[in-house]
Order: C-alpha cells, then sequence, then structure tokens
C-alpha cells in the first residue's frame, strides 16, 4: 500500500475519476474510485481507507446523504466532499452532515492533495494521543476519554474525531469561555473551510442538536457574546461567565 494512505474517491463522472486517480497516485496514495453510494458501500464492507474523497452532485443517493449515513457508521472516518456547488451555503451543508472539508469544483488538484494531507495528519494526530482515563459528566451526560465517546445513561452517542474535540475542550474547561479561534487550536483545525467562525459555529450547532432538549435555547452549551462558547455542567442559565473553582 502506498504511503501516503489509503483513499476511497466516489464521484459518477468517470473523467474525474481517472484524472483524480491518475494524480493521487503519483503523490504516493492508493486509490480506489467509484461511481455510486451502493458501490461505495461494497467496498467499505470489505475494506478499510485511511480517507474518503466525495462527490455532492450524483444521481440516486447525493454526497449529502452519503456523508450523514456514513457518519452514523463510520464516525471516524475522515471525509472531503467535493463538489460544484462552491456557495457558502453549500460549504456550511457540508460541514453540517459530517464532513471534514469541503472543496469546490474546479480545484487545483495540489490543493486537494494539500487538503487530503492535512484532514489525514489531524485525525492521526487524534487517534495517536494516549487514552486518558476518567469521563467528564454534565447533566446527563458522560464524556468517556479513554473511549473518546459520548454517553447519556446506556445510551451511547456517536461523535466524529472533530465533535469530540471540541466537547472535550469545553468539558474541560468548564464555566470558561473559549474563544473560536481556541476552540478551533484546541481540535487541531488548520485548514480553510473550517478555519472560520461559521465553521466553528456549525460544529457547535451538531453538538447542541446531540445535547440539548431545545438546541434554540441551549442549557448546557451556551454562547457567551462577544468571548465565545462555554459549557454549563449544571445547565444553569449565564450571560456572562467566568472561571468557577
Amino acid at each position: 500500500m502506498a504511503e501516503s494512505g489509503k483513499i476511497l474517491l466516489v464521484d459518477d463522472d468517470p473523467r474525474v475519476r481517472t484524472m483524480l486517480v491518475r494524480y493521487l497516485e503519483g503523490q504516493d496514495f492508493a486509490v480506489h474510485a467509484v461511481g455510486s453510494g451502493q458501490q461505495m458501500d461494497r467496498y467499505l464492507e470489505r475494506e478499510y481507507y485511511d480517507l474518503l474523497l466525495l462527490d455532492v452532485m450524483m444521481p440516486g443517493e447525493d454526497g449529502f446523504s452519503i456523508c450523514r449515513r456514513l457518519r452514523e457508521q463510520e464516525p471516524h472516518l475522515p471525509i472531503i466532499m467535493l463538489t460544484a456547488r462552491g456557495d457558502l451555503s453549500d460549504r456550511v451543508a457540508g460541514l453540517d452532515v459530517g464532513a471534514d472539508d469541503y472543496l469546490p469544483k474546479p480545484f487545483e488538484p495540489r490543493e486537494l492533495t494539500a487538503r487530503i494531507r492535512a484532514v489525514l495528519r489531524r485525525s492521526q494526530e487524534i487517534r495517536t494521543v494516549d487514552p486518558v482515563p476518567g469521563a467528564i459528566e454534565f447533566g446527563p451526560f458522560r464524556l468517556a476519554l479513554d473511549t473518546r465517546s459520548l454517553w447519556r445513561g446506556e445510551e451511547k452517542i456517536s461523535l466524529t474525531d472533530r465533535e469530540f474535540s471540541i466537547l472535550h475542550a469545553l468539558a474541560s474547561h468548564a464555566w470558561q469561555p473559549l474563544s473560536r479561534e481556541r476552540l478551533l487550536a484546541m481540535s487541531h483545525g488548520t485548514d480553510e473551510v473550517t478555519a472560520g467562525s461559521r465553521g466553528v459555529d456549525v460544529f457547535i450547532s451538531r453538538l447542541r442538536r446531540m445535547v440539548e432538549a431545545d438546541p434554540g435555547d441551549p442549557r448546557y452549551i451556551q454562547t457567551v457574546w462577544g468571548r465565545g462558547y462555554v459549557l454549563v455542567p449544571d445547565g444553569a442559565k449565564v450571560s456572562v461567565v467566568g472561571d468557577k473553582t
């Protein structure tokens, strides 16, 4: 296998598949290419991949639907979405369904390679951190640090690597507001798509949907205007939060 990693490309355009396979193999990646979500499923059932390159606009099941489904089945599989729809709303939609990065077409192959390496590097950094024993509890939730998982009673809530990193940052600094920039740095986010404040907001929105009874009126992951986000373990309503001992 190539040293740089094993990639599964999902794109219904055979010309794009041929071009990207040729280029990425020249960059020392091992690449398999398929034209649909059904073919992708068959490959994922029998082989391990380090990263998925996923086109958005495909007949049948589109990339957004595939990404949303995969996040339930493969929460730790890095996904980069590729699409001709490059509007900000589409990028946010891609992040919202669980993509790690989102690259609009047309793109320079060198930029794609850089994005791939950045996502793989971040994923590897997260996976090679020594397991931390114990758990952090807030409200009815328990964030297990050794297994990198979130629990509500006996129910396990699936988290992607980035979701876990952001929630861990908030939970380990309870009562302390963290700016978007600090949250980004603490979750190993350095790529262009997630580097902006809007990208961090998307991940916060996803976490709120997991832990809040009413995501529009959050109790645990609250906003401190002008300062960032804060995790309040007891769900008390706050307007300005400082360090609490």
